[in-house]
């Protein structure tokens, strides 16, 4: 392809997803299915530039504004991330000059809005909250994440699947938390590997497995994955209890659950039940009260731990949805609290990183349900689910992970037992 009708394609990519009305992952997708001549190098350049001008929106635009002609090639210019010669071929004399003089701005004296590229109503909890460690936050999140597999133990031991993705010349190191990860660098093709095709693997952040760990699921228990969405943990847990007792996976969506179908199969699991649901307050979920051994909350919220994957949700998020979710989140946690039957535990867990969502949603629940639930220690779960280093992963009683510390995606989860 021509280098300036790519960088015309990356023009038009990124007015697209700069609408900010729906998610880039998805608009980068239909994206390339009506441009389905483009090839796979083309493609990694259009994606990545794409996400390093959503992560660092704030910079480029303020750079930006000394060109001259469409924004958003401005932009692509800027966080090109193909071949630089390719990008030269591409701009005229004009922009040549320009990009030369945009090189030679000092970025340690600008503002700090500009350098951490976050909106200030996130920026400002996340000083508060980690103090001396936010701007190893910030250049954490502005890294591309690597990629977490997790081992199917119903079907495989890591050991095995680590061997067999070495055959492929695929290089996968023991994640240092989850007993079950492993973690890649780069991005290689999974899909039609046996490992991936016979489900001996599944594509999941190591943060997300320590949610099923320590949600802990034991064979022939009745265990409830109260928002499901696509069935990632759903299939942790179905492996957790060997395939046996009953797991729900719950969710208000058709279609996430749909895209649990052809996971479930390749998992080789036979139980587990998805079910839809209209709300939290489903007559399916009354019935079902008193009856549980084990909830799982992973609760809508903001998505702001998966930042590194998802640099959109930082401009597409306010403070009034926040505040939205977190009445969901209380609703939800409230209602999945009475599946449970007498010694059940309860897991809430979001993949925020603002207190607002996770420690006042834990401490609000504990204070509204006084002595029917006791709180479990965070690191004497983990311990007991054979998670490595657990210590190191808690705050306070809570499962507290962050990119720069953890080099996950950011979780939070809180753990009870009905009294």
């Amino acid at each position: 392809m021509h280098p300036n009708a790519l960088l015309e394609l990356a023009t038009d990519l990124l007015h697209k997803v700069m609408q900010f009305d729906s998610p880039a992952d998805g608009i980068v997708s239909a994206f390339f299915r009506e441009h389905r001549a483009l090839g796979a190098r083309e493609r990694h350049s259009l994606a990545e530039t794409t996400y390093n001008v959503l992560r660092n929106r704030l910079l480029y635009q303020h750079l930006a504004q000394s060109g001259k002609g469409e924004m958003e090639r401005r932009l692509a210019i800027l966080g090109w991330q193909g071949n630089e010669g390719f990008l030269r071929a591409a701009l005229n004399e004009h922009e040549q000059q320009w990009l030369e003089k945009v090189k030679l701005v000092d970025r340690a004296s600008l503002p700090e809005k500009l350098r951490h590229n976050l909106p200030e109503w996130l920026a400002d909890p996340l000083r508060v909250a980690l103090g001396d460690e936010f701007w190893p936050l910030v250049d954490s999140l502005n890294q591309s994440a690597a990629l977490d597999l997790r081992v199917n133990t119903f079907k495989a031991k890591r050991e095995e699947v680590q061997a067999a993705l070495a055959k492929a010349n695929i290089e996968a190191l023991a994640t240092p938390y989850s007993p079950w990860g492993l973690r890649i660098q780069g991005k290689p093709a999974l899909s039609k590997l046996d490992v991936f095709t016979q489900g001996e693997v599944e594509v999941q952040d190591e943060g997300s497995q320590l949610l099923a760990l320590m949600t802990d699921a034991k064979r022939g228990e009745m265990v409830v994955d109260f928002c499901a969405g696509a069935g990632g943990k759903t299939l942790a847990l179905g492996a957790s209890m060997r395939n046996t007792g009953r797991l729900y996976a719950f969710d208000t969506s058709g279609h996430r659950l749909a895209a649990l179908k052809p996971r479930l199969a390749r998992s080789g699991l036979s139980n587990v039940y998805p079910v839809q649901i209209a709300h939290e307050r489903d007559d399916r979920i009354k019935r079902l009260a008193g009856k549980i051994d084990r909830v799982l909350v992973d609760a809508p919220c903001s998505g702001l731990g998966t930042l590194r994957r998802n640099p959109d949700m930082k401009w597409r998020q306010s403070p009034e949805a926040i505040e939205e979710l977190k009445a969901k989140q209380a609703a939800i946690l409230a209602s999945a609290a009475r599946l449970l039957k007498p010694g059940g535990r309860l897991v809430y867990a979001t993949c925020s990183l603002l207190e607002d969502e996770n420690e006042a949603v834990a401490n609000a629940f504990v204070e509204a349900q006084g002595r029917n639930f006791k709180t479990l220690q965070a690191s004497e779960v983990l311990e007991k689910a054979h998670v490595a280093n657990a210590s190191t992963v808690v705050r306070d009683q809570f499962l507290r992970l962050w990119p720069h510390r953890h080099a996950t995606d950011g979780f939070f989860a809180a753990a009870w037992e009905r009294s």
